[in-house]
């Protein structure tokens, strides 16, 4: 009788025809489902730019309307089942569109009122902003920036501060 060697029992072979395996499927249907969450977060005008199936449009409106917590999870659920047969890169894409046109918003915001601060706090930045923003009508901007120098001592509300930021939007322009 000849010697048997130990082998090691032999690992099951995967190959590309099988597919995924059941963990990548499941996270598939999580990124799925939290996409179809996002959708329902969007308001009326933002779903109406968005082309999704009918089905899917109504169980997103339909979701919109539920208050129940565990109706609105199963509900989430079978919107996440109904994009398995939808192409989710469009939908992604305009989402993560929308919400870089809001990060940039936001930094545009900041910059604003960074203008605006330094306005009122310093008298030569109105120098250094002419020099940024040429266009800029100066007079105006003084006129508001000694409003404000008025408004506070006097204790009266901020309107030209408001003022001034809606100058400031205007000029400093996307």
């Amino acid at each position: 009788m000849g010697i048997v060697e130990n082998a090691a029992p032999e690992e099951p072979s995967y190959n590309a025809a099988d597919g995924p395996s059941k963990s990548r499927r499941k996270a598939d249907a999580h990124a799925l489902q939290a996409l179809g969450a996002e959708l329902v977060a969007l308001n009326r005008s933002q779903l109406a730019q968005i082309d999704l199936p009918e089905t899917l449009r109504e169980a997103v409106e339909a979701a919109q309307r539920i208050t129940a917590h565990g109706g609105r999870r199963r509900q989430l659920q079978y919107i996440g089942k109904l994009m398995r047969n939808v192409d989710a890169a469009p939908i992604r894409a305009k989402i993560e569109g929308w919400k870089s046109v809001s990060v940039e918003e936001t930094a545009r915001l900041h910059l604003i009122e960074r203008w605006r601060d330094r306005l009122i706090d310093d008298a030569e930045a109105l120098q250094d902003f002419a020099a940024e923003y040429p266009r800029a009508d100066l007079q105006q901007l003084r006129a508001l920036i000694r409003n404000v120098s008025r408004e506070r001592a006097q204790n009266q509300p901020p309107k030209s501060y408001r003022a001034i930021f809606q100058r400031l939007r205007d000029i400093i322009s996307p």
